[in-house]
């Protein structure tokens, strides 16, 4: 089963807590052995500097008694039992035994340890081990130290002394248990909070991947909780949703241009279809001698001209707004009165306005400065947006034109304005848009294809202007553009 173990199907949240464990575990490892060894160590030294300083102590005692006897061991009693816990064997010069106290149930006086470390000494040397102790209820090892005893540089004997009172295995397994019942609390206590903090940080992100996914399907609306924290994983969120917001508006904005695309293509196909069958009947009934009279004849005749000129000036409109677009369209700049083209511009509309019961006026001052222009283009302009306006201005209504100077001091700006129908928010923002129709009954035949408001946002953009608007629904519209001061000489610039 563990070799079937894949780490790379685990969550990021296990692996940080496997990654967590495995190092809390190594540390604790490691600085456990080392504390250990550690205090074994010092545990060592400090007994063997105790029965150091306890074989150097009794060796003067005995040096002294062996002085005080005429320089004689005299008496030698060889193994005696003692109640005190301590092991000491003396031996003279010649390595004969002068006396061997062991405390009770002990049987250490005839161990060889004894016998190698206390011929050591006799040749001088300073012996250090460990005795293995034997008793009734178990053997266990004992340090021990074996020194030489000398009366004016002659060595006269040896002691050995061991301290088997206690049993250091017992001190050191002590010492490993309270390192090891520490080191299970510290890591529990290190595993909580890793928990905890890995959760706190693999929750922001299992949001973000549910998040993604979703959006993977399609949600666009999906959002991720920002963390309070302003650390990397609260800029991650917050970038995530910004982003959102971004995805989904232009997929949101994609979609409307393909369905305002898909509308104008069965608009332009309507509008197409229309003009086509009239001339198709119109040229059959010619054609088939249908149509006697010859007034009647000439009327066919003209609605088919009428109806040639309507798909003429539908291409055309294509024509022109790709163009515009693709920036080949040269424009004749010049310096252009506004008041004087829009004088132009008003007589030409006026009697429509006239029939439809609608005042149309200009309030420009006659003293407008000039701006840098081309005519026609600009007076296709006025056009579009005066019989906007009058398209959808009631009887009774009215229409203003004025200009102003800018208030960068480097243009003039220029608005028309209606008390029409007005335009729904929603619809606002696109009106300048290839193909797009606020009023979604109007048709070619009612509503133009779909491009005015476009070519005159082209126009305007190409003399380095902008075209914006505002309306109130119910109470009318307001459509401005700006165009630049004109130069002090005429230029021509290809845009």
């Amino acid at each position: 089963m563990i070799n079937d173990f894949d780490l790379t199907r685990v969550g990021l949240r296990t692996k940080l807590i496997l990654s967590l464990l495995a190092m809390i575990s190594g540390a604790i490892l490691i600085l456990s052995v080392v504390i250990s060894l550690a205090v074994q160590n010092f545990y060592r030294e400090a007994q063997q500097e105790n029965l150091s300083q306890k074989a150097a102590y009794f060796a003067s005692y005995y040096e002294n008694k062996y002085r005080q006897q005429g320089y004689t061991w005299g008496q030698k009693y060889g193994t005696l039992p003692s109640s005190d816990p301590e092991i000491q064997k003396l031996v003279d010069a010649n390595g004969q035994d002068i006396f061997c106290f062991q405390p009770f149930n002990f049987n250490s006086c005839v161990d060889p340890t004894l016998g190698n470390a206390l011929r050591q000494s006799l040749n001088g040397q300073k012996a250090e081990g460990y005795l293995n102790v034997s008793t009734p209820a178990g053997s266990y090892p004992a340090l021990y130290v074996s020194v030489p005893m000398k009366i004016d540089g002659k060595i006269i004997g040896a002691l050995f002394i061991s301290d088997p009172k206690a049993d250091p295995n017992k001190l050191v397994n002590r010492i490993n248990n309270t390192i090891a019942t520490t080191a299970i609390i510290i890591g529990s206590i290190v595993l909580i909070l890793g928990f905890w903090l890995t959760r706190s940080l693999t929750r922001p992100l299992k949001s973000l991947t549910i998040a993604a996914e979703h959006m993977k399907q399609g949600k666009y609306a999906q959002r991720v909780p920002v963390p309070p924290a302003q650390d990397e994983l609260g800029l991650l969120a917050q970038t995530f949703n910004e982003m959102a917001d971004t995805i989904e508006s232009d997929v949101n904005e994609l979609r409307r241009q393909e369905q305002a695309r898909r509308e104008l293509l069965a608009n332009i196909a309507h509008d197409l279809a229309t003009p086509l069958t009239a001339i198709q009947g119109f040229s059959e009934a010619l054609a088939d001698d249908i149509i006697q009279d010859p007034t009647a004849r000439q009327e066919t005749a003209q609605r088919i001209g009428r109806e040639v000129q309507r798909l003429r000036r539908m291409v055309a409109d294509l024509q022109q707004m790709t163009s515009l677009e693709s920036g080949h369209t040269r424009l004749d700049l010049a310096p252009l009165s506004l008041q004087e083209l829009i004088d132009e511009t008003l007589a030409v509309i006026e009697p429509e306005c006239e029939n439809a019961g609608i005042t149309i006026r200009s309030e420009i001052a006659p003293d407008a400065a000039l701006v840098q222009a081309d005519s026609d283009r600009i007076a296709q302009v006025l056009l579009n947006l005066l019989d906007n306006a009058r398209r959808h201005t009631p009887s009774g209504g009215s229409i203003t034109v004025d200009a102003r100077l800018g208030e960068s001091g480097q243009s003039m700006e220029v608005w028309i304005e209606d008390t029409g129908v007005g335009i729904n928010p929603e619809d606002l923002p696109h009106i300048f848009e290839r193909f797009y129709r606020a009023d979604r009954s109007r048709t070619g035949a009612t509503g133009g294809s779909g491009l005015g408001l476009s070519i005159v946002r082209a126009i305007i953009t190409a003399h380095g202007g902008k075209v914006w608007a505002q309306s109130t629904r119910g109470k009318g519209t307001r459509i401005s553009f700006s165009l630049p001061l004109a130069e002090q000489s005429p230029s021509e610039a290809l845009v």
